[in-house]
């Protein structure tokens, strides 16, 4: 599955701010992160970034010698902010798409977390376009979820809503203006459904899997032309998954092995 400040070398005369950055000390990073995806990418009480995706890219940083600057963004606009220069990577735990990867680029996997449908304790509905007739969906806005939603049950008489961020998702979905909600698996049982909250809802049905919407899993998004940072960023990831970092960042929130999960 997500701080401090600075500037990083330029590419090809400033086509690229990674350019021929061998050496990362003391450079920054500016990841763009939505917060509102525990236990992936969320705030805790004090209001601190807190999450998975945060521990790994604080560890990912630190094998750089690098530091994280963490900029917070809406989910649908951290693809454009990327693009723009306003960040240097998507942090959050992004699925690797096609349709994302014809924009950006995206490191090897970091984690897969499957797409669920949730819905009330005891319903009957399940992911499919003719069970969910007639009914509304929440997703949030530009995740894969949507793209799938609307693609595959929008065009069959679904009603897909669409929301800023996934805890507006749950607060409509709670009080009844949702018949269910579309989201990864374990956002949705460790974010949701252990909490309060989520305490009347289910999983219904399935996973859903689809390599066109869903991808093979989750990494960081990158822009195009920084092959550099991409490799490096890959370089640590290899690192942290041999030494045991990766293992213990997993073991603090899940109770099982999230860079493999189904």
């Amino acid at each position: 599955m997500k701080k401090t400040i600075a500037t990083l070398s330029l590419l090809l005369l400033t086509a690229s701010p990674f350019a021929g950055a061998a050496d990362w000390s003391g450079k920054v990073l500016r990841l763009g992160v939505d917060p509102t995806y525990p236990p992936l990418e969320y705030k805790n009480p004090n209001g601190q970034l807190a999450g998975f995706g945060i521990d790994i890219a604080e560890a990912l940083c630190a094998e750089l010698h690098a530091k994280c600057l963490w900029v917070e963004s809406s989910w649908d606009g951290i693809i454009p902010a990327l693009l723009a220069r306003k960040i240097d990577a998507i942090a959050s735990s992004m699925t690797i798409t096609p349709k994302r990867m014809e924009h950006i680029a995206f490191t090897n996997r970091i984690s897969n977390a499957p797409t669920r449908l949730v819905a009330r304790r005891g319903s009957p509905l399940i992911p499919t376009a003719e069970s969910l007739a007639g009914k509304r969906v929440g997703v949030e806005q530009g995740s894969s979820q949507e793209a799938y939603a609307k693609a595959e049950w929008g065009t069959k008489g679904v009603e897909i809503v669409s929301y800023q961020n996934q805890d507006q998702v749950y607060a409509d979905l709670t009080v009844g203006r949702l018949d269910a909600s579309l989201q990864g698996s374990i956002q949705a049982s460790y974010g949701f459904l252990d909490k309060p909250a989520g305490k009347d809802f289910e999983f219904a049905g399935t996973t859903l899997q689809d390599d066109k919407f869903f991808g093979v899993g989750d990494g960081i998004g990158l822009r195009k032309e920084d092959v550099e940072l991409r490799e490096d960023l890959n370089k640590a990831l290899a690192t942290i998954l041999a030494n045991g970092t990766y293992a213990r960042i997993n073991k603090k929130y899940f109770d099982f092995d999230i860079y493999g999960a189904q």
